[in-house]
């Protein structure tokens, strides 16, 4: 369909604006220091966009579009690494599932199998490569456990007792 069919200002629609993951009102921004490295190095790659973007005059109504929508992205991101707090899990007790903490859960019964995870920032989770928010409901329950210690874990509409047996930084 020719563009003269269309209407002119759908060019000028504000574009949305991916939010970032979400963190709960008055919660911190707890980063680890890979965490912290993804953030700026998205800023890089953002900023250079945007430096493509306004080098570009090809086409005036996609170049504001494409400007608007970097610009919304920077600030999210700006706003994210403006209250990043970072936490080193080197520092963290060694034998207690903290922040930054790589821990693995046993089963106390039923033939599940073993559940291991880290426990990181909202922006660096990622449940393909086993790294769970902090805030997520997983991480809340074993966070303050200490190695050989029960925790009880909500599974859906199921409760499930685990074991921590490791726990790594």
């Amino acid at each position: 369909m020719s563009r003269a069919f269309t209407k002119e200002d759908d060019s000028l629609e504000a574009p949305i604006i991916p939010p970032r993951p979400a963190l709960p009102p008055g919660s911190a921004n707890y980063v680890t220091p890979t965490g912290l490295d993804q953030l700026r190095q998205e800023l890089t790659e953002l900023e250079t966009a945007r430096t493509a973007a306004e080098a570009n005059h090809d086409n005036d109504a996609d170049r504001t579009r494409r400007l608007t929508l970097l610009n919304g992205q920077l600030a999210a991101l700006s706003d994210r690494l403006a209250s990043a707090k970072l936490v080193d899990p080197a520092t963290q007790p060694a034998n207690e599932v903290r922040f930054g903490a790589t821990v693995t859960l046993r089963p106390i019964t039923g033939k599940a199998p073993e559940r291991r995870f880290t426990i990181v920032g909202v922006d660096e989770a990622n449940v393909a490569e086993g790294k769970i928010a902090f805030v997520a409901p997983i991480a809340r329950a074993v966070q303050g456990a200490r190695l050989g210690q029960r925790v009880t874990l909500q599974m859906g509409p199921k409760k499930e007792e685990v074991e921590v047996i490791g726990i790594e930084y």
